[in-house]
This record gives structure tokens, sequence and C-alpha cells, in this order.
């Protein structure tokens, strides 16, 4: 499966805001967008030029996609998909992301970035409907049940994680248990759900044309 390997930093710089990437570290003195708030390459810091309409749908696309650690091919799929159903399209695609299952691992706060959470949706510790699922495009359903791998090892990890995002608050469309790490989907999450500041119209502009 095709993933990004390089430096994450360069795309919070840039986007031009944190898209908290590396989980806890982007809130410290070492985030590179706190040091250098610039595009990066070697012409970034003279980078002013007022971008097109079709400069911000890009973009956009480009903020979500790094948010949410898709790819092109893959989310053009869900913009397809998100396109065939009914309701408004922006919306629908918001949803499709997420629900995939390394988003709620991440939403639970059993992990401090979604690159986290899709390591361990990978590692087999994670179960929907107590049932062992280790990919991390999964889409959760309503009234689905998400566990952990009930050994000592996954609750050691779990608590460790939990402790670097004790900060951070769960949506209102999971019930999370925090003592037995486990969350239920209530609903399907809703644009207010979402913590970053998305422009989902700008998207589905992008992709009409």
């Amino acid at each position: 499966m095709a993933r990004y390997i390089d430096a994450v930093c360069r795309l919070c710089r840039r986007e031009g805001e944190k898209l908290f990437l590396k989980g806890s570290r982007c809130n410290t003195q070492k985030c590179a967008i706190t040091k250098r708030a610039f595009a990066p390459g070697q012409h970034g810091s003279a980078r002013k030029t007022k971008l097109s309409n079709y400069g911000l749908q890009l973009r956009e696309k480009q903020k979500v996609k790094r948010i949410y650690g898709v790819l092109e091919r893959q989310f053009r799929k869900y913009f397809e998909i998100a396109s065939h159903t009914k309701g408004v399209t922006g919306k629908v695609l918001l949803q499709l992301l997420e629900r995939r299952l390394d988003n709620v691992v991440f939403r639970m706060g059993l992990a401090s970035s979604r690159a986290q959470a899709r390591q361990i949706v990978r590692h087999n510790f994670i179960f929907v409907n107590s049932k062992r699922v280790n990919i991390p495009s999964f889409l959760v359903d309503k009234d689905d049940l998400v566990t952990v791998k009930s050994t000592e090892k996954a609750a050691k990890r779990m608590k460790e994680n939990m402790e670097m995002t004790k900060d951070r608050s769960v949506p209102t469309w999971l019930e999370f248990n925090a003592t037995e790490f486990k969350a239920k989907v209530l609903r399907l999450p809703e644009k207010q759900d979402i913590s970053s500041q998305i422009q989902e119209q700008l998207i589905v502009e992008l992709y009409s044309k």
C-alpha cells in the first residue's frame, strides 16, 4: 500500500498551518511551523503570491488529504462515493473520512496522531464488533463497537497513549469507555464534530470541474 514517507513537518509548512501530524509534539517549540512559518524549499520564504480560485481549491484538498493521511487515488474514490450518495456531497465526504477506523482510534485518544493510530490498527490491536480488523480505511457505522485487544501489553500501550492525549476531548458521536478502552458509534459524525477548519465546498468545486 502506498504511503507518504517523507518529513511530515514539510506538509504543515506548505499548508501554512498546523495539521498535527506528529501529535503532541506539534504543541511544543520543536514544531517546524513555529520556527519557520513559511513554505519549504529554497524560495519558500519568498512565496507571497495571492492564490487563484483554483489554487485555493487545490490547497484545501491537499490539506484535507494530509490531515487524514490519504493519498490522491483513495481520496478521489471517497469523493466519487460521496457524489453518488444521497445527501450533501461535501458533508458525506467528511463523514467517510471521519468514519475511517484509524481516525476513530485517534478520536478515542488511543493514539497521539493518525499515523500512530494507523500503526495500531495494522498491528492487530483493534476489534470491531468482536472481529479483528487491521485495515485502517475500514469504515465504522452506527452502533459499531470498537475495542482494543485484551492483553496486558495492549493495555499498557493504550494507557501511555491516553496520558499523552489527556487534553483532547472525545467527539460526541462516540461513547468512549476509558477504563475498558472501547467506544460505541452513537451516530454518524457531523461537520461540527471535526476539530480542523475545513472548507469542503472548495473540494467539491475542484472535483466538479
